[in-house]
């Protein structure tokens, strides 16, 4: 069973069956996309498998993104959180890595702050993951901004040519963040 978070505006839980709407709008979006570097999912069996794919982290790992949800309408927002990277990337094997992703209309609202600090609150305290890790694609500046608001430092740009959760693995410039030992013993806002 993963966690339930709340925050002023969100909850955050599990990714479950019922997400599939909310999935499809998000990951169907091609400015979704736009730097992630996979195409948009095309049918609700895709879908479902990113569900399944991710609920398999869950019974594999322990950990996987969870939902966002907001928390007056109960509205899928996209997800947050952690996967354990069990693929070598940027020199680094089975290390967590933190993300998130929302469907567009979430965007520009805080969201993505808000989640990932009840996120990276939980990890450190509760999961007591450690370290902890990010990446997003050299022109997502918005992301990058979003990550240092959070306390990850920025580390280096490399070329990152590992796989994704489907597909075909790329071959882009990629962000590595990590989040500095002091954030591990105080996480805050």
């Amino acid at each position: 069973m993963q966690p339930t978070i709340e925050t002023p505006r969100l909850i955050i839980r599990e990714l479950l069956p019922e997400d599939k709407d909310g999935i499809f709008e998000m990951d169907s979006d091609p400015e979704v996309h736009r730097y992630i570097h996979q195409s948009p999912i095309k049918t609700m069996q895709e879908a479902v498998d990113a569900i399944t794919f991710i609920r398999q982290q869950y019974a594999d790992n322990g950990i996987g993104r969870w939902a966002v949800l907001d928390k007056t309408t109960n509205e899928f927002l996209g997800w947050t959180g952690f996967k354990l990277m069990t693929d070598a990337a940027n020199g680094h094997i089975n290390h967590y890595d933190f993300g998130y992703r929302l469907k567009r209309s979430a965007w520009g609202k805080g969201i993505a702050s808000e989640s990932g600090i009840a996120s990276l609150e939980y990890g450190l305290k509760t999961l007591r993951l450690n370290p902890i890790f990010a990446m997003t694609d050299v022109g997502n500046v918005v992301s990058r901004h979003i990550l240092e608001k959070l306390g990850f430092r920025f580390v280096e740009v490399f070329n990152y040519d590992g796989p994704l959760a489907w597909g075909t693995p790329p071959d882009r410039l990629v962000t590595w963040y990590e989040l500095p030992s002091e954030r591990h013993q105080t996480p805050t806002q």
